[in-house]
């Protein structure tokens, strides 16, 4: 009697917490799609150009990236509670920040802050959710709830952006997520329960910063090289910039103790071609749909609420397969449910750049959900992939490093398909030329990735264990690492 009553004392405490967990991580992924809506807007209203939008998607998306192992380490040391509540305070000011921008800078410096404030929440949410569930099957049950209802931000996001962005402005979509964000900090600070690792390891600082600046300058080539010339000095300066940090970084990582990526890891092929195809798929991903919205309003001449809703068939079905790939990864293998979804969404790709000013949407939407069902079924079973080629106990380390992965490529993404399309208009090429060349070769890249995993997306040797490697969800129970990680794979953030 006693531990039954001790039984529902804790269940609203786990009400709360399910609550608060899915709703940050909602407001989250809202940000991944409603800002894509909003573009066609912020480029009219704040006077830039296709350079501007490159960076307002980058800024954040470079910073969540670089920042995304560390939040969860930092989580695990510092207090799980006390990190989520200060990634909403950060993303909510940051939010605000964005909302009353007069200035393409303003924007750019909030949407960093942004960022920060995401990298610490998103994480941070899933370590309370794992450590509040000890037992496997609860916290599986949690975990998928936790996917599932977040993940419905994805499909929100593209109308929610066009109906308030053409009903109020660009503003409001940022300005939506203080209410929000009130609610999670007043709600987290009386339900939420402070947990963490007192064993998690140190943050690697040197290799935090040095793969910050060595990925930041080389987006910082890849998208002004489309607007100054890839012969000029800045240009030319930011790659060698960037191949000197990253070398530094390979070095450093390679004689720490503890580093944020054990290059040890990718002796084993499953994890390497698994972070391979990860990084594609963010690349692919990101890198196209940042030019949907732009393509129906600039190009065919769409109003933003429209062009929000004719955007939907790609996140939509995602949404709706993604929950199933891992359940195909484990009937049928991982191989044949990735090198399938890439095979899909690498046509659908290539379909998309043959689509022309005067294309019928009845002819566009089946393009955008072939793309959307392809990558749909790769994100589970990627990091399902990379977590299965390395040992129980390094599972988050796994997970993490492929979010990551997915994180750069959707930088690189954004940076090099804009540098093409700004390529293709500074040789005298229109907007509509460039959009379908940026297509094509997101759907070359794609397509050849699947021709990499039917080959070698294979274990090549049983992974062994390294000395010291980081927990970056920190719970005791090895499954847990495995469940919360493929769950969060499927919720694509």
């Amino acid at each position: 009697m006693t531990e039954a009553r001790a039984d529902t004392s804790r269940r609203p405490n786990r009400a709360a917490l399910l609550a608060v967990t899915c709703l940050g991580q909602f407001m989250v992924l809202l940000d991944n799609t409603v800002v894509g809506a909003a573009l066609p807007d912020m480029q009219q209203r704040l006077h830039t150009q296709l350079t501007g939008l490159q960076w307002i998607v980058d800024a954040y998306v470079l910073v969540v990236a670089m920042l995304l192992l560390s939040g969860g380490v930092f989580a695990d040391r510092f207090g799980r509670k006390r990190v989520y509540l200060i990634g909403v305070a950060v993303f909510t000011a940051a939010s605000v920040l964005c909302s009353l921008a007069p200035s393409l800078g303003w924007l750019v410096a909030g949407r960093v802050l942004q960022g920060a404030g995401a990298a610490a929440l998103s994480p941070a949410s899933l370590a309370l959710l794992v450590s509040a569930h000890p037992v496997p099957q609860e916290r599986i049950r949690a975990i998928g709830l936790w996917a599932g209802l977040s993940g419905i931000g994805l499909a929100v996001g593209p109308v929610a952006g066009g109906v308030l962005t053409d009903t109020f402005g660009w503003p409001a979509i940022f300005l939506v997520n203080l209410p929000v964000g009130a609610v999670l900090l007043l709600v987290g600070l009386r339900h939420l329960d402070e947990s963490r690792n007192p064993g998690a390891p140190a943050i690697d600082v040197p290799g935090t910063v040095l793969s910050a600046l060595g990925v930041g300058a080389l987006t910082y080539g890849l998208i002004e090289g489309g607007a100054r010339g890839w012969l000029s000095p800045v240009v030319l300066g930011s790659f060698a910039a960037a191949a000197v940090l990253l070398a530094a970084f390979v070095t450093v990582e390679a004689r720490a103790s503890a580093p944020m990526l054990p290059l040890r890891l990718f002796r084993q092929r499953l994890f390497t071609v698994s972070n391979t195809a990860m990084g594609v798929v963010g690349f692919a991903l990101m890198g196209s749909t940042f030019f949907f919205s732009q393509f129906f309003v600039s190009v065919q001449g769409s109003s933003v609420l429209r062009a929000g809703l004719q955007t939907l068939p790609t996140t939509l079905a995602m949404v709706l397969v993604s929950p199933y790939a891992g359940r195909l990864a484990a009937r049928f293998g991982f191989r044949a449910v990735v090198t399938t979804g890439l095979a899909l969404a690498g046509p659908g790709l290539l379909a998309l750049g043959t689509v022309h000013a005067d294309t019928g949407y009845g002819n566009v939407w089946w393009r955008l959900a072939v793309v959307g069902i392809g990558f749909g079924l790769t994100l589970s079973p990627l990091t399902g992939a990379a977590i299965q080629s390395v040992s129980p106990q390094e599972g988050g380390l796994a997970s993490g490093i492929s979010s990551t992965t997915r994180q750069i490529g959707a930088v690189l993404g954004v940076a090099l398909l804009g540098a093409v399309v700004r390529t293709r208009q500074s040789g005298g090429a229109s907007f509509e030329t460039g959009l379908d060349d940026a297509f094509l070769a997101a759907g070359a890249v794609t397509t050849t990735s699947a021709v990499l995993t039917a080959l070698w997306l294979t274990r090549s040797k049983p992974a062994e264990p390294g000395p010291a490697a980081p927990q970056h969800f920190a719970d005791p129970h090895p499954d847990a690492l495995t469940a919360s990680d493929e769950a969060s794979a499927s919720s694509p953030n």
